[in-house]
């Protein structure tokens, strides 16, 4: 059974049950050093990879991107919706950083892939138990309340749901059925990174570290600020915000930060491995985050919930709200931006 399949099988499990210190003056490195030996033949392997794509001759570019003031904040959760690991609610440093506008976009991504040659992992073939699979990746099936998830054959970035769809006109939508490692080889090509857990949460509240939401405590005027599932998960959307799934970049109000959607339309990946107690033990990070490597108990970041999040299920788009996912696994539902250390 390979590394990734074992991946794929947990991100699915977790997938079924849940929707569910301070910072260094040095810049945050993204290569993973003495990972734990489970595992590890695969992971490093994608780690060596990625360190191999050359990076963009205009990385230093700083174009769609605003830079944000470092500071201090609160981290957690924020009221009775929050979960177990979102407390203790205990202080974060941040420093300065550029952050991008958007999300990374199709066309972006596409930029990268033309530029690279580089494959995702949605399109490489896997195995389990000795039977191989051909490249595939998960999509959301609201008709089966045991199993919501569903691998499907050919699904990827270029065919968020399968062979039969595509993204012909949605250049301007985040890019989707993007692994962690994915994300980590688009950042190392664009000469920036992934942003960390902490600094996603200091991003996405914007200056207030009291708000349940990125625009305040009244869930009334989510469908206005945020690409979410409105209706009766998982079965009735009633698209009120006006999109079924992903909406395209800045078709909602920018945060006090300036920056579009870092709540809703898709989840976006960070450099931390997750651990359910991660508030209690910030004295382990390397750099202000998590280096880890993954088992079945630490997968990587995801946060910022996405168009699948409703306010009766896992209310995704709270600030504080956190989910985790396999570094290998492509989602219809989940992409990243990046930031670039100043």
């Amino acid at each position: 059974m390979s590394s990734r399949s074992i991946f794929l099988v947990f991100s699915i499990v977790i997938l079924a049950v849940s929707c569910k210190e301070s910072q260094k003056s040095a810049p945050i490195s993204v290569i993973e050093e003495k990972p734990k030996p489970v595992y590890t033949d695969y992971h490093r392997q994608y780690l060596r990879e990625i360190s191999y794509i050359e990076t963009r001759k205009d990385s230093a570019s700083t174009i769609g991107m605003t830079r944000i003031s470092g500071g201090k904040f609160m981290m957690g959760g924020d009221n009775d919706q929050a979960r177990k690991d979102e407390f203790p609610k205990h202080e974060e440093s941040i420093k300065d950083i550029w952050v991008d506008d958007t999300e990374v976009t199709n066309a972006q991504f596409r930029e990268f892939v033309e530029a690279t040659g580089y494959v995702t992992t949605a399109e490489r073939s896997f195995e389990i138990k000795g039977k191989k699979y051909e490249p595939g990746a998960l999509v959301f099936d609201p008709y089966n309340p045991e199993w919501w998830w569903k691998f499907v054959k050919g699904a990827n970035w270029m065919n968020p749901t399968g062979p039969d769809s595509d993204i012909i006109g949605k250049d301007d939508h985040p890019v989707v059925q993007v692994s962690w490692y994915d994300a980590m080889a688009y950042a190392k090509w664009a000469g920036k990174r992934l942003p960390t857990e902490a600094e996603f949460e200091y991003l996405n509240r914007a200056g207030n570290d009291t708000l349940i939401y990125n625009w305040g405590n009244e869930h009334e005027k989510a469908s206005e600020m945020v690409n979410f599932f409105q209706g009766s998960f998982p079965k009735q959307n009633l698209n009120e915000d006006n999109f079924e799934k992903t909406a395209p970049v800045k078709s909602f109000p920018a945060n006090p930060f300036g920056l579009y959607e870092t709540s809703g339309n898709v989840w976006e990946w960070c450099l931390d491995t997750y651990h359910p107690d991660a508030y209690s033990r910030t004295g382990e990070r390397v750099d202000g985050y998590f280096r880890d490597f993954v088992n079945m108990e630490q997968q990587k970041v995801i946060r910022g919930g996405s168009f699948l999040c409703s306010e009766s299920y896992c209310t995704g788009f709270r600030n504080a709200a956190r989910m985790s996912s396999a570094p290998d696994t492509g989602l219809e539902h989940t992409g990243f931006r990046c930031v670039k250390d100043i």
